[in-house]
């Protein structure tokens, strides 16, 4: 049965009336406009306090650093979109969020909660073992290490390291993790941008939970980047022509 009493369903995030807006009980006009930058208020509104200054550096910092990579799946799914529906800005950049997925961009929540699990042992190294030994017991990949285009050390990845703190426990897990995979593999396999990330979250208190949301933002703002370009020089009908030419038609 339903549970209709009113007195149990509740938001902490925001109300309002006809003069107000609060936000986390702060007021949206004299408290925070003008006051926060969006990052900051993001963390604001989704953890429930007024962020530090080295929260907002860490966050700020995830989402430049994956804003943007190129022609990437979820921009190029964008970019056919709006080459066929140009009335709907909003249907194609939703469309290229939905291409931010366990494969390209939105790694970085797997690794979260890879991370997340390593902390919460207290023998980091043998847990990394035991992981990377179920991991390819079941010939999957353990995310956030090695990469297509960047095959040696991401460049990205030194970057975001850098703004971490020596001691960080997320950094050791992570460590710990790279250490063990490439024993287990008898090469080195070094972390890429997804696992640092993850690193560089965790150490700024975001939970995995929500990695991939924060990923979205940066895509989200990427992608709209994409589609002014696509307005204005539009690449949209040569992606569907070369999608054509690389693919045959093979009858049964």
């Amino acid at each position: 049965m339903a549970d209709t009493d009113s007195s149990n369903h509740y938001t902490e995030i925001c109300g309002f009336d006809a003069d107000t807006i609060l936000l986390r009980g702060q007021n949206l006009v004299d408290d925070v406009m003008g006051h926060h930058s969006l990052t900051s208020a993001f963390l604001l509104q989704a953890l429930g306090a007024v962020p530090t200054a080295r929260q907002i550096e860490l966050i700020d910092l995830v989402l430049v650093t994956i804003m943007e990579h190129g022609l990437t799946p979820s921009a190029v799914a964008a970019r056919l979109t709006l080459h066929g529906a140009p009335e709907s800005l909003q249907g194609a950049v939703a469309a290229g969020l939905l291409g931010v997925g366990d494969r390209y961009a939105g790694t970085a929540a797997l690794c979260g909660v890879v991370l997340e699990t390593l902390l919460a042992e207290e023998n980091k190294a043998a847990a990394a073992e035991a992981l990377v030994t179920d991991y390819r017991s079941r010939r999957e990949p353990v995310p956030g290490f090695g990469h297509p285009i960047h095959t040696g050390r991401d460049p990205r990845v030194e970057k975001l390291l850098g703004y971490v703190e020596d001691d960080s426990a997320a950094l050791a897990a992570a460590q710990a993790l790279e250490a063990a995979l490439s024993q287990s593999l008898g090469r080195p396999l070094v972390m890429n941008v997804s696992t640092a990330l993850a690193v560089v979250m965790l150490e700024a208190g975001l939970p995995a939970a929500i990695m991939r949301g924060v990923i979205l933002i940066a895509r989200c703002a990427g992608l709209v980047g994409h589609m002014l370009e696509e307005i204005q020089r539009p690449v949209g009908n040569a992606l569907w022509r070369g999608a054509e030419g690389a693919v045959s038609y093979l009858p049964d």
